[in-house]
């Protein structure tokens, strides 16, 4: 059979959207007890890496532009979980940073990656693989 480049089940960007698609479904009961979306969770948890970052490193971290971010982060600080200021030394640069309510999160969230794991019946050492070529992937694509 001639290969065909169109084909679905040839692409490497399909099996890669769809699971993606469907392990973010896996986080979403965790994340409900928590009020945090997806995109949201995996904000919060550079924060808790960093507790502060301007607004460019932070969507620059997430690989999320401006427009994705911005209403994200509005969200967050209305939950009271973040809070944005403008940086003392050069006022075009915001800055977000946890709250106490934001630093008290992270202790019920510490319990989903444990969770998320069970839910994955893959032996250890290919999701260390996988983990390893999705990075290398996602350098290559310009990340």
């Amino acid at each position: 059979m001639e290969w065909n480049p169109l084909k679905l089940e040839n692409q490497l960007c399909f099996p890669l959207y769809a699971c993606a698609k469907e392990l973010v479904k896996k986080y979403k009961p965790f994340l409900d007890e928590l009020n945090l979306t997806y995109t949201q969770y995996i904000t919060m948890m550079v924060l808790w890496e960093h507790n502060s970052l301007n607004v460019k490193t932070l969507g620059k971290r997430l690989y999320l532009d401006s427009g994705t971010l911005t209403p994200l982060l509005k969200k967050l600080e209305n939950e009271g979980l973040v809070t944005r200021t403008r940086s003392a030394g050069d006022e075009r640069e915001l800055i977000v940073s946890l709250t106490e309510k934001g630093v008290q999160l992270r202790e019920k969230a510490s319990e989903i990656p444990g969770k998320i794991g069970a839910c994955i019946d893959l032996p250890t050492e290919d999701l260390v693989k996988l983990h390893e070529i999705l990075h290398k992937l996602l350098k290559q694509a310009g990340g």
